[in-house]
């Protein structure tokens, strides 16, 4: 049986909250959704808090991801030990709050989603990717098909986790930068993959910031607190086609709904 897995970009400001929870039924029933993964870690523009988190599950995600802005908002902490549907990234270490693995019920099957952050210019402490990404998949119990959202800078570092990866997860996303990539694709060992999904907020923004203040920032201003661009949304991602006899990737396509 085949399974349709909807990965959404990184949600940006409450421009990106409102048109997800417009719009993400309307997609899940277009494409005949399963399961669905929202990476949500900028909904506050830096963080999330905890009436966002849930506004997005009451869109329509099961799970919600974040990365380097996980604890931008400090009282998402407590929410992230609580719930066991809101992942931060594995790989920031044990002593952070929440948790960066998960395996969920969808129907017959289990799905386990995994949330890691890269390295590379990314201006964090975290552990090494790779080497997390073993310690989780180590584990006795293995679901049907695991996710992993993979919050990196680059791309080098991304392509590089897939083909690490390639066969022992069903599908891998990037995040974080925010514009779509056209490397949609199943790797040689069944594995399936896209650069980064893009972004769900403002069409006319730098990255869903208010372009002019970004502006400001590059000609050496101080561009102050990120201010939501607003105005026209796109929500952008991809579909994984999953087969649950073999637990990998058939298919890999991006989407954008403006």
């Amino acid at each position: 049986m085949l399974y349709r897995i909807l990965a959404v970009g990184d949600v940006v400001g409450q421009s990106g909250v409102q048109h997800l929870k417009k719009n993400l039924r309307a997609v899940q029933k277009m494409y005949e959704i399963s399961f669905t993964v929202v990476n949500g870690e900028n909904a506050q523009m830096v963080g999330l808090n905890r009436e966002d988190a849930e506004a997005m599950f009451a869109a329509g995600a099961d799970v919600v991801t974040l990365g380097n802005h996980t604890f931008g908002r400090m009282q998402i902490g407590q929410f992230l030990d609580d719930c066991p549907y809101i992942l931060r990234p594995a790989n920031l270490g044990e002593r952070a709050p929440g948790r960066g693995w998960g395996v969920y019920g969808c129907g017959g099957i289990e799905i386990g989603v995994m949330n890691l952050i890269g390295r590379v210019d990314m201006k964090n402490l975290s552990d090494n990717p790779f080497r997390t990404a073993d310690k989780l998949l180590a584990t006795a119990d293995r679901p049907r098909f695991t996710l992993v959202d993979f919050h990196a800078e680059a791309t080098s570092e991304k392509l590089a986790m897939a083909y690490y990866l390639d066969g022992r997860v069903s599908a891998l996303w990037g995040t974080h930068t925010h514009v779509p990539t056209a490397d949609e694709e199943v790797f040689p060992k069944g594995t399936g993959y896209i650069g980064d999904l893009g972004m769900t907020g403002p069409v006319r923004g730098v990255i869903g910031v208010e372009p002019q203040q970004s502006i400001e920032g590059f000609l050496g201003g101080l561009p102050g607190r990120y201010r939501d661009a607003g105005g026209a949304c796109k929500l952008q991602g991809a579909v994984f086609t999953l087969d649950d006899a073999t637990g990998l990737c058939t298919g890999v396509e991006r989407i954008d709904i403006r």
